[in-house]
């Protein structure tokens, strides 16, 4: 398991609990795995039996590179940290103050780089490579070219998980040399994108099977609106696009159990709930008032549809409901938020930054979650909230569309568990929402609309299974992704739309 995030070691968003959960799962099911994360700013202090195996030399470029390699386990799973202070004893993971480290490039080639190298170092052999995301997806392309007639790696197969196509780890060309490839990859159908380097494409291109986190994503990435410039691509490799849903960590996240709440409860007893409503309320010094209470939790980006938020807060804030948003980002979005939260300050309070404990009691104490996203690979936040009893509000896509079924008033049999929307525009929003304050108006019909929620099992156990499956038809392959036929991959289907210039490196 090749990736740059885990929690607890590691973490700016989804893919740090999905490679966490994930490998632990796997690893009570029975599977023999090695977690390979970078050796990141005081990670080591979380790993109690943490050694120090040895050093190993890495052909990087443009010169070879010492690292170290630690050894231990993180909550059951084998664990290699990859050392080299100089690349990874940061503040930040990718960047401070909103901006990239300027040599991104060449952090992640080494740490792709090493984590095949490790792997015949401590003699452990892989079935599967299962590398995430653009940080890990050099390992992908290394394995299928500079390791191609290395007989030791000859029966390993690759899977790479997308976890958000909208991060692609793009570079400029003259910083390819950085990556130890020949020139010869550097072409359009295979590592260039519009005159860049783009990593991403090349894991895709690569790897033997491929996935993302969940079936609608899956599909809507192979459009132009989603594709953001790798529709093509992943077009001329439907055949081996999965999508699975991500699982959530049920230790972490089950109102029963919860350490984070003032009050426990469950879908048999929900007086818990009530109380940490109540709580809520108190905790920011909002009136204790028998009104819908909303929530948020979300980073402040378009991508989250916090635009769509902000377009309606001014009229809903009128109404007789509460809301408590937690997040961060765009600085013109939290300068709003707390223009409004001065406005209606019995109403809506704006916490800007992170604050776990905080996020799970939002989960708790609010009646509705917000979740307005213009595309959402999956996420987490909408299952946290079926899980808690809390209503989600979502639009239709991605792993939003593929977790909660659309309330529908007066059908019979509703199997409804939230309220979703298609058009992501802020008046569709506005009325979702009018319509949800008027079921919650009918409190034995919500009662149901809750219990539905959290009656679903969303426990990594199941998405566990769907990727063994996975491993399986990758490890069952008889032909690697590069003996597939050239003419799979149309060069022009490479180039059907431009590069958005919203892009990230």
């Amino acid at each position: 398991m090749v990736a740059s995030e885990a929690v607890p070691l590691a973490k700016t968003g989804g893919l740090g609990d999905v490679v966490g959960a994930l490998s632990r799962e796997l690893v009570c099911l029975g599977h023999d795995l090695r977690l390979v994360l970078p050796r990141y700013k005081d990670s080591g202090k979380l790993v109690k039996d943490l050694t120090e195996s040895h050093t190993l030399t890495i052909p990087a470029a443009p010169v070879p590179i010492e690292i170290t390699i630690e050894t231990g386990t993180l909550n059951d799973v084998p664990l290699i940290l990859l050392r080299y202070d100089p690349f990874f004893d940061r503040p930040g993971l990718y960047g401070e103050s909103g901006r990239d480290y300027p040599d991104n490039l060449a952090r992640f080639a080494l740490f792709s780089r090493a984590a095949l190298e490790v792997c015949r170092a401590l003699n452990w052999k892989p079935d599967v490579v299962h590398a995430h995301d653009w940080q890990a997806a050099l390992a992908v392309v290394y394995l299928k070219t500079l390791y191609l007639s290395d007989t030791w790696w000859q029966s390993c197969r690759a899977l790479f998980t997308i976890h958000n196509l909208g991060y692609q780890g793009i570079f400029p060309a003259t910083e390819f040399l950085l990556t130890g490839l020949p020139w010869s990859e550097y072409t359009p159908d295979r590592l260039e994108f519009f005159g860049q380097v783009n990593l991403l494409k090349g894991g895709l291109v690569d790897a033997d099977m491929l996935n993302t986190v969940s079936p609608t994503y899956a599909r809507e990435i192979q459009t132009p609106d989603l594709g953001y410039g790798l529709a093509g691509v992943l077009q001329a490799r439907k055949d081996r696009l999965f999508g699975i849903i991500n699982g959530i960590d049920s230790e972490q996240w089950n109102p029963a159990t919860d350490t984070y709440l003032p009050a426990r409860y469950s879908v048999k007893d929900l007086a818990g709930k009530r109380t940490c409503k109540t709580s809520l309320q108190r905790e920011m010094k909002l009136p204790s008032r028998k009104v819908p209470l909303i929530g948020v939790v979300t980073r402040l980006v378009s991508q989250k549809g916090i635009d769509l938020i902000l377009d309606i807060l001014p009229d809903l804030l009128t109404l007789a409901i509460q809301m408590v948003l937690l997040g961060s980002g765009d600085p013109v979005s939290e300068k709003a938020l707390t223009v409004l939260q001065e406005r209606f300050p019995t109403k809506f309070v704006a916490r800007l930054g992170f604050d776990e404990g905080l996020a799970h009691r939002i989960e708790a104490g609010a009646d509705l979650f917000l979740m307005p996203s213009l595309y959402e690979p999956c996420g987490l936040n909408q299952l946290y909230s079926l899980t808690y009893g809390t209503v989600p509000i979502v639009r239709k896509t991605g792993g939003l569309a593929d977790t909660v079924s659309p309330y529908r008033p007066g059908a019979k049999n509703d199997k409804g568990t939230g309220f979703v929307f298609e058009s992501p525009f802020a008046e569709v929003l506005y009325s979702t929402i009018l319509l949800a304050l008027q079921v919650f108006r009918d409190q034995p019909e919500w009662q149901r609309l809750m219990g539905r929620g959290m009656r679903q099992d969303f426990s990594w156990r199941h998405s566990a299974r769907e990727y063994v499956k996975l491993y399986e038809k990758t490890v069952a392959l008889n032909q690697s992704a590069t003996d597939i036929p050239p003419d799979s991959f149309p060069r022009g289907r490479f180039r059907d739309v431009g590069p958005p210039s919203h892009l990230s490196r």
